[in-house]
């Protein structure tokens, strides 16, 4: 499999970037980060921000290749399947209701469209604004400046209007540790950590522990053959009436 990507478009400037994160990072936990000598999970995210530049990256947050990626190593019965892909959208859809915009090359960058009535014209005026810059220069994410702008289209794997629960999984040398579940992400979002024994680890919220998926075991097993050859690796799965 091809794992290259165009070169680096833009070097970061080193003391900018190390200043940057220590502001972002500092106005979101309160404390600054030990850079130089991580400790923490989260401190060791900013350290690779600074340092890692494994070419593998930006293809495992590419929302189209990735696919590829897993079906090679899991089959393609765990990748939900690309409707349409491409840089602009066309005039109208051509493929049926319910369905998930998004781009391809950013975090936050989606649109759930549920039936024919909805507002084509502001979807277009979205979609172009994602299309404008590469995402996480202001995070100083690297890997997303590697991953050609573009869009693509999903269909909705939900139930009715409601968004499936998220799982990820949290793989550290190959093995699953903690599984991060969040809960009504297109509502009251919220999220609760689990070790791989489904006991609680951490939460910000007060709800009862969500149910053990049934397809727990199974999760895990992919999750841990796709972080498989990586330090770390976070896998992001669902399960949809009890199918991963």
């Amino acid at each position: 499999m091809d794992l290259t990507y165009p070169a680096w478009r833009g070097q970061p400037v080193p003391g900018l970037a190390r200043a940057r994160i220590q502001l972002t990072y500092s106005w979101r936990h309160g404390a600054l980060p030990s850079l130089d000598d991580p400790v923490l999970f989260n401190e060791w995210v900013q350290w690779r921000k600074l340092h890692d530049r494994d070419i593998r990256m930006p293809l495992l947050a590419d929302k189209l290749r990735a696919k590829d990626f897993v079906a090679a190593r899991i089959g393609d019965e765990w990748v939900i399947p690309t409707i349409w892909d491409g840089t602009e959208l066309p005039a109208h859809p051509n493929w049926p209701s319910p369905f998930v915009l998004k781009s391809r090359h950013g975090c936050n960058q989606y649109a759930f469209v549920f039936d024919d009535q909805a507002d084509w014209s502001a979807l277009h005026s979205k979609a172009k604004r994602w299309m404008r810059h590469a995402y996480g220069f202001w995070l100083d994410e690297w890997l997303y400046s590697q991953i050609p702008l573009g869009l693509l289209v999903e269909p909705f794997i939900g139930e009715g209007q409601n968004l499936p629960t998220d799982y990820k999984f949290y793989v550290f040398g190959g093995r699953v540790e903690f599984v991060q579940v969040h809960l009504d992400r297109g509502g009251n979002h919220r999220w609760i950590v689990f070790d791989r024994d489904w006991s609680r680890v951490s939460s910000i919220t007060g709800d009862a522990d969500p149910p053990q998926p049934l397809s727990l075991p199974k999760m895990i097993e992919a999750a841990e053959e796709l972080g498989s050859g990586f330090d770390f690796v976070r896998v992001d799965l669902y399960d949809v009436r009890d199918k991963p």
